[in-house]
């Protein structure tokens, strides 16, 4: 099939495009060109350009159409309005911040189920969460142009090439010489997130099953959801160091807060039934490897001190 991908030069785009190219698709991938990597397949075509410029994109769309259209970067309403008529199938990627009480915890109590199914309750007032609002009107606008469209709901992606990369708050701890590090009440949080291979795998079982696909929104993430406190002691285990681990109460653990990503101490879990059930999606990389791959990548491509990764993150 042509396959076109918006994107697919990130963290998941990457693993995605090789995927597709060993399934013998013919891949292009659209992107501005300012993140080339060795790793993306030669047969790959690219298309150079801006997916954030409506013009620019419908003007290069044109006559051109594919079997499948993955979106996964740009203006995702703009993409799904453009790839109207052109596009036999739309995949497209978003994120959990949907969910109502992902992003603001002090909503009402019982505003977040857990773990959490694709039909919780989403953000449908601006002033409860902006960005969730945004995000759900985005969702509404790709199935309104593509009804048969399937939505990928995104956790927070780990990896190589990750521009905020979690593990790093660990790594640079480790190759600083730091003996302790600080945990938010014992590290006991558990906030759901996604390994790239995973997160691709789960979007390559969809385009390889359209029928068991079709109109559908899916929750993607690791099947393994480790504690704040297995992460640390995973990636320093990786880079063969051990810290000592201080427990703090949330509000004064204020150096963990980077790490743990979130506004609260509150758990992040989503529930995957439907594309277990769907899909048969298993990881094919066990978090526990994941994250000791991850480290170990870190440590051999270490971000900028001071650089635009640690201003991100807020950390130090």
């Amino acid at each position: 099939m042509d396959v076109l991908v918006v994107g697919g030069t990130g963290p998941t785009g990457l693993p995605l495009v090789r995927g597709l190219v060993a399934r013998r698709h013919s891949v292009t991938i659209l992107h501005r060109g300012t993140h080339e990597h060795a790793e993306t397949p030669e047969v790959v075509q690219h298309a150079h350009v801006d997916p954030y410029d409506d013009d620019a994109l419908g003007v290069w769309a044109g006559p051109r159409s594919f079997d499948v259209v993955i979106a996964m970067y740009g203006r995702l309403r703009s993409v799904a309005r453009t790839m109207r008529g052109r596009a036999g199938r739309f995949l497209s990627v978003g994120g959990v911040p949907a969910y109502r009480g992902w992003m603001n915890p002090d909503l009402a109590a019982g505003a977040l189920p857990l773990p959490v199914p694709e039909d919780a309750p989403l953000v449908r007032e601006p002033a409860d969460d902006e960005k969730g609002y945004r995000i759900v009107r985005t969702e509404e606008a790709v199935f309104e142009t593509h009804p048969d469209a399937t939505h990928f709901r995104y956790p927070y992606v780990y990896g190589p090439h990750q521009l905020a990369p979690r593990e790093w708050c660990i790594v640079r701890r480790v190759l600083d010489g730091r003996r302790h590090i600080v945990m938010p009440d014992g590290g006991l949080t558990l906030h759901h997130h996604g390994y790239t291979e995973n997160l691709a795998h789960a979007i390559l079982l969809a385009v390889d099953q359209p029928d068991a696909s079709r109109a559908a929104v899916y929750n993607v993430g690791d099947d393994d959801v480790l504690s704040i406190r297995q992460v640390v002691e995973v990636v320093a285990g990786a880079l063969g160091h051990r810290f000592e681990l201080v427990s703090m109460p949330y509000d004064l653990a204020v150096p963990a807060r980077p790490l743990l990503m979130q506004p609260r101490p509150s758990h992040r879990v989503l529930d995957l039934t439907r594309i277990r059930r769907d899909l048969g999606y298993r990881d094919v990389v066990k978090p526990v490897d994941a994250l000791a791959h991850t480290a170990r990548w870190l440590a051999q491509h270490p971000p900028e001190r001071g650089g635009i990764e640690e201003r991100v993150l807020t950390d130090p």
